[in-house]
């Protein structure tokens, strides 16, 4: 009997290894994917005939659709399951990827969007499932490799992009090839009557009463979020969402104007950081463990490093000093996504792990938005201005820590407690 129990466990954990790596390749396809499309966006859009102020309201429809979208999705995630959720995701996103290779027209590309724009949420319900698969201990190690594989994928992908784009047609064949990556994606996770099974669901439940019950648990989930004592979290994340977009803004004409370095050696100055980040996702779950799994402790000093280390870069008098602070900031951005977002799932409970990550996509939304229009205001007094606000806005960020972190730490100490009472 007891060996049937052993073996059997030892069965469900196999299983949830299994799914695990499998989240993991799904993490790798959909940046890899997605960084094809991405840098050849703007070109294609002003080939449509766009001037740059319609190219630059079109390019912001994906962040405000994402704004909006995220939350609802994430917390849609948590009432039907992840399982459903995420395929319905990756198939309508390889339809957006499909309708963006046949845009030959503004009109088109916009259409194209709209459906990427709602539904490109399959890396946040990627980590709510694993949030659900592994314990609290576990998940900053799992966390850190799922970033470091998906990292992997935004690095390559843009190198097979390039390449495809240097011949006739080559935004279409980019954009079908993202689409069927989606459709992979999807197929993976996919038997007869799982699909049977999420049609009936999207098709019949919507004449019943069971589809509102779904859309009132969202909107009570999200209520909750909302109303919840988690502005501070939310706040840091927004500060060093928009100081990390800020530091790199402007960084290839940076380099140019400050250094006369050219765009070829600025792309391998990016990829090499690049590479450095998705290196450091693996380095989490060590550090993690030499923090004693003290979540609190290792953002505020992730958060001091990254603030340091855009000062550095701002102020730096030589190429050097920015090879020195880029090898540095790719580990400490890294530590501090993966910190804050395990933070907001220890707070606000793994059981609406879909509605966490949702909002706080949503705020890194809010970051997209904010940055862009920031950045160029800063640049209109120095090539250093970008940088330079991002370093306030981070010592926002750890001023904030500073006074909320002992709050923090003695809700924790009242909540043991209590736990040891009714013990």
């Amino acid at each position: 009997m007891i060996n049937q129990k052993c073996s059997t466990l030892l069965l469900k954990d196999r299983r949830r290894r299994r799914i695990i790596k499998c989240i993991y390749v799904v993490g790798f396809m959909d940046l890899f994917g997605v960084s094809m499309i991405i840098p050849l966006l703007s070109h294609h859009v002003k080939a449509l005939g766009a001037s740059p102020t319609v190219a630059g309201i079109v390019g912001s429809t994906y962040g405000i659709l994402q704004l909006f979208s995220s939350t609802i999705v994430g917390s849609w995630s948590d009432v039907v399951g992840r399982r459903y959720s995420l395929l319905t995701c990756l198939q309508l996103s390889a339809l957006g990827y499909g309708l963006l290779g046949m845009s030959t027209s503004i009109a088109l590309f916009v259409l194209a969007r709209i459906p990427v724009g709602l539904f490109k949420h399959s890396l946040s319900i990627c980590r709510a499932l694993l949030s659900d698969l592994v314990s609290a201990s576990e998940r900053p190690l799992v966390m850190g490799h799922f970033n470091a594989a998906s990292s992997v994928g935004f690095i390559l992908g843009p190198v097979v992009g390039g390449y495809l784009t240097e011949h006739e047609g080559g935004f279409y064949t980019s954009s079908f090839t993202c689409a069927a990556i989606f459709i992979i994606n999807a197929v993976q996770g996919i038997t007869k009557t799982t699909l049977v099974n999420l049609y009936r669901m999207v098709l019949i439940q919507i004449a019943t009463t069971h589809f509102w019950k779904q859309l009132s648990s969202v909107g009570s989930r999200i209520h909750i979020v909302a109303s919840s004592d988690m502005w501070d979290l939310f706040l840091v994340r927004l500060l060093m969402a928009i100081a990390i977009m800020l530091y790199y803004s402007n960084f290839s004409l940076a380099m140019e104007e400050r250094f006369s370095l050219k765009p070829k050696m600025t792309g391998y100055l990016i990829s090499y950081s690049s590479t450095l980040g998705a290196l450091a996702g693996f380095l989490v779950g060590p550090v993690t463990q030499l923090y004693k799994n003290n979540m609190p402790a290792l953002l505020l000093h992730s958060t001091v490093l990254t603030c340091t280390l855009i000062f550095l870069y701002a102020a730096a008098p030589n190429v050097w000093q920015v090879l020195l602070t880029s090898t540095f900031f790719a580990i400490s951005t890294t530590i501090g996504r993966t910190c804050i977002t395990d933070l907001e799932l220890q707070r606000g409970g793994v059981q609406a792990s879909g509605t966490l990550i949702g909002a706080g996509q949503s705020v890194t939304a809010v970051g997209r938005i904010l940055a862009p229009l920031l950045s160029g205001l800063a640049q209109e007094f120095s090539p250093c201005g970008p940088p330079s606000l991002g370093v306030v806005l981070a010592l926002a960020a750890v001023a904030l820590l500073l006074i909320r972190i002992p709050k923090w730490d003695a809700r924790e100490m009242t909540k043991t407690a209590k736990l040891r009472n009714s013990k």
